[in-house]
């Protein structure tokens, strides 16, 4: 097969969808790669460390979206909506869910889109959890930096000092997200806590956190009791495939101190809050209601080196399967891998984000 690795043109978007090492498995299988020149360089992956692994570099985005398969990080802009065909399978996260121009552009041509973050393995989405756990522990560590005077916060150190006690941050989503902004914001001595619906996920957060954190259910009522306490609110909800529901109402966020950060690592699938929009590592925050709100689409970005091995650690297995057998076999026999299938002839094959754009779903027969 031959397979494409444009560069990211997002703003700020240092990561690469494929390491060198998984050139190399993709070029010893047999398939032709076709890397675009300078698409590593923000990972720190060199034009030549890509060739030497058994690539084919490219000048051209064109060049790289001429394959049958490109594998990308993040979804198309409308920049590139003209490189998508009907014999084309791209293998990258989308987020149809809040991106309704996308959609009707993969239809349209006909693309067979298969989505990272609706591929599924019992209850987990292997190829999303590595991204929600740096952007996890990422939400920590900006809240802390927006709380500072500096950058228009309230002043409020998270950790605290002796005879002073530490800030208060509250979690919504108990998810992989929600665990490592948890861990992170407890490392740094914040009094954390933990909103969820799942009692088997309290229980588990309670054994598992030692105590460093508490657990309360998510409803509106705990919510609104605990927001004027907060000095720094995490969502981290998800509903796999679907928009984010907004938890979130603007008469809600006036609860809280002005001067709060709220961090919403739900803004790739449209956000968690009323007052939320996307921003980008250019100009990462806004204030609105007097909160602090850091909604960056692309958050692990910003950590492009640890965040591009990592994604490519946990997609290069099924890149590997679909270029061996073609898309369409490897759909059939992988019941994970259709589960990720988002669009398909034209059709829409993805029930959570059909109802999310109120969209005819087709169930694919293979």
């Amino acid at each position: 097969m031959k397979i494409g690795i444009p560069k990211e043109i997002k703003v700020r978007e240092n990561r690469v969808s494929c390491t060198p090492g998984g050139v190399y498995e993709l070029a010893r299988a047999g398939h032709q790669v076709l890397v675009q020149s300078g698409a590593g360089l923000g990972s720190g992956f060199a034009d030549k460390l890509y060739s030497e692994a058994g690539a084919q570099l490219v000048e051209s985005a064109a060049e790289a979206w001429s394959a049958e398969m490109v594998i990308k990080v993040k979804e198309p802009i409308a920049s590139e909506f003209g490189y998508l065909r009907a014999d084309l399978t791209l293998f990258t996260y989308l987020h149809l869910a809040a991106a309704p121009e996308l959609t009707r552009a993969m239809l349209d041509a006909g693309t067979t889109g298969i989505a990272y973050e609706t591929i599924t393995v019992g209850r987990r989405l292997p190829l999303l959890e590595p991204m929600s756990e740096i952007a996890g522990r990422m939400s920590a560590v900006v809240g802390a930096h927006y709380l500072s005077c500096a950058q228009g916060g309230k002043g409020v150190l998270l950790g605290g000092v002796p005879g002073v006690l530490p800030g208060n941050v509250l979690v919504l989503g108990g998810g992989t997200a929600g665990v490592n902004a948890g861990r992170m914001a407890a490392g740094l001595g914040a009094n954390l806590t933990i909103l969820e619906v799942d009692l088997e996920k309290m229980r588990f957060l309670d054994i598992s956190m030692n105590s460093c954190a508490r657990t309360l259910y998510s409803n509106e009522q705990n919510l609104i009791e605990m927001l004027p306490k907060v000095d720094l609110l995490i969502g981290a909800v998800l509903l796999p495939g679907a928009k984010a529901p907004k938890l979130l109402r603007r008469d809600m966020l006036r609860q809280m101190k002005p001067g709060s950060v709220f961090v919403d690592i739900a803004i790739d699938q449209g956000g968690c809050a009323e007052t939320s929009r996307a921003t980008t590592h250019d100009d990462p925050i806004f204030v609105e209601e007097e909160i602090v709100h850091y909604c960056v689409a692309n958050m692990p970005g910003a950590y492009a080196r640890t965040a591009t091995q990592a994604l490519a650690n946990a997609t290069m297995p099924y890149a590997l399967k679909i270029a061996n057998l073609g898309s369409e076999e490897a759909l059939r026999r992988m019941p994970e891998l259709r589960m990720g299938l988002n669009t398909w002839r034209g059709e829409m094959t993805c029930a959570p984000v059909a109802e999310a754009l109120g969209l005819p779903y087709s169930e694919v027969n293979l």
